[in-house]
């Protein structure tokens, strides 16, 4: 399995895909992929041909060709026979249902363990998991459970953020992510700050990026694991 998770699409202040271009054109060169099945179901506010046409403008760079699911006339023999298999951000409960309505969750599950290359942003990452409880995003839609591919055995909180802004009353990330594990003690999660990514490759998982990552564990201190750190306990 070969996985390739980011916390997020894009820094602040950089165009589109800047700062993982060039990780996402590794990863897939590795596998000599020249076309991906895109999944932009997690768009809402703007067109999935639009989402397309982004993703596509940035994978040219490095002469990839996206085709996007939802002009295929067969979804599901779209991924049977995908190269890789790319899922964009938006908003988490949008894309899970689009992909379950659509009877293609248990299709991609199969397609990426029998080797198929996976990448995702945000959203896309956030599905990898087992579910997509942890999730930052609002239930816009709702889903027909919030049980995901289920590909990684461990919780990914995109985006992960420390700051608690000056007069907000309400809850911060940590405290967020606490509940979760309260209610969900046998599970860990995962903070993956941006500009960082999760790289899962021959069995192994290491972090991507300049940035600490932190663990969340029942009846655990909280971590602050670093990119030098081992991370092939959260695989099982």
């Amino acid at each position: 399995m070969r996985l390739l998770l980011l916390s997020n699409s894009t820094n602040a202040g950089e165009k589109y895909l800047e700062y993982p271009k060039q990780y996402i054109a590794d990863f897939l060169q590795k596998s000599n992929v020249t076309e991906v099945v895109f999944i932009p179901f997690a768009a809402v506010t703007f067109s999935y041909d639009d989402y397309e046409s982004r993703v596509q403008e940035r994978f040219s760079e490095f002469n990839v060709t996206v085709k996007s699911i939802h002009k295929a006339a067969d979804p599901l023999h779209a991924i049977n026979n995908a190269q890789a298999i790319v899922t964009g951000g938006g908003n988490t409960f949008h894309l899970l249902k689009t992909l379950q309505d659509l009877n293609l969750i248990d299709a991609i599950r199969e397609k990426v363990l029998n080797g198929t290359p996976y990448v995702g942003w945000s959203a896309g990452s956030n599905i990898a998991a087992p579910t997509i409880c942890t999730t930052n995003d609002m239930p816009i839609v709702q889903p027909q459970s919030f049980n995901a591919l289920n590909l990684i055995p461990f919780q990914i909180n995109p985006h992960y953020l420390d700051a608690h802004p000056e007069h907000h009353a309400g809850e911060t990330r940590e405290q967020r992510l606490l509940e979760y594990i309260e209610a969900n003690k046998q599970i860990y999660v995962t903070g993956l700050r941006e500009g960082c990514m999760f790289l899962v490759e021959n069995e192994s998982l290491s972090l991507v990026g300049n940035r600490s990552l932190r663990l969340f564990k029942y009846g655990q201190e909280i971590k602050e694991l670093e990119a030098s750190d081992d991370f092939d306990f959260l695989l099982g």
